[in-house]
């Protein structure tokens, strides 16, 4: 049963990276390699932050500062220098693993015997990985409903117009460069503060943990979108925090299987294409009439 819950608890805190990355990905249509860099700096910043005497709070605040700034730098040479998307991201991910040397001094920093979010007194009394659940879902449940908000603004349908039609966007007189860069930037700092909150339940923060996170945040948009099917964009939200609920629980369970915890990306690799390959597999093998009949 704990297994179970821890999954859950980390589905939650991983599923805002997977909310993050949903912003350029999907709404954007922006392929954003950045990812990969800003998940360990967020990570960096905020263990560091608190090993200098900072509140957990506030780390984690600064770690998404942080992490919109990367992003801004991105968009900044996406937009203004016009250097091809992936190249952009690419070239802020490689930079970010120096800025996360120079933020820790060393290759990984412990948070061992420090306060964080996930050991706060006041979750003493709650059973074993019950934390992550309350932070996860109060976290949650906040950039979620600041989304809500957010895309039912003028500004909100100005940056879901920008994704869905650029020339249109511009037609009607919107700045696509502005939304891309405010996409861009948001998305990063929600990817950092997702680091911020992982390193902390975790203990600590690496370097190289930011190595295949765009498949793991892929893998919640992704799970989400195949099994919850056609959602209005508010309901696709939510879908990607379950979608990444469940890729914690079925990685939990292979791993229960006996895989070695080193085939981890190999796994997640393998889970994300064969959800992507469901909807061509339902419509060549008609899957829904099989498993119907398999009920039966």
């Amino acid at each position: 049963m704990s297994i179970l819950v821890s999954a859950i608890g980390q589905g939650l805190l991983w599923g805002i990276i997977g909310v993050g990355l949903f912003l350029t990905f999907r709404i954007l249509d922006f392929p954003d390699m950045t990812v990969e860099g800003t998940f360990p700096m967020g990570a960096a910043t905020a263990v560091t932050a608190i090993a200098h005497g900072v509140s957990p709070l506030n780390a984690t605040i600064l770690a998404f500062i942080v992490g919109c700034l990367a992003g801004l730098v991105t968009g900044l040479l996406y937009t203004k220098a016009k250097i091809p998307v992936l190249l952009a991201g690419i070239l802020v991910m490689t930079a970010s693993y120096s800025i996360d040397l120079r933020i820790m001094g060393k290759p990984n920093q412990s948070l061992l015997g420090l306060k964080t979010l996930f050991n706060n007194p006041l979750f003493a009394k709650l059973p074993p990985y019950f934390d992550s659940i309350f932070i996860g879902i109060l976290i949650v449940a906040i950039i979620i409903a600041i989304l809500i908000y957010f895309l039912q603004t003028n500004l909100g349908q100005s940056f879901i117009a920008t994704g869905d039609n650029e020339a249109m966007a511009q037609s009607l007189g919107i700045n696509t460069d502005n939304m891309k860069i405010m996409g861009v930037s948001v998305s990063n700092g929600l990817i950092a503060l997702g680091g911020a909150l992982i390193a902390q339940n975790n203990g600590y923060s690496d370097v190289n943990m930011g190595i295949g996170i765009i498949v793991v945040a892929l893998a919640s948009i992704i799970i989400g979108e195949v099994i919850f099917g056609n959602l209005t964009m508010n309901q696709r939200l939510v879908a990607v925090i379950l979608g990444s609920i469940i890729y914690r629980i079925i990685l939990m369970i292979v791993l229960q299987l006996g895989f070695n915890a080193n085939d981890f990306n190999l796994i997640s690799s393998v889970i994300l294409a064969l959800f992507m390959s469901l909807p061509i597999l339902e419509k060549k093998y008609n899957l829904k009439r099989i498993i119907q009949r398999g009920l039966k």
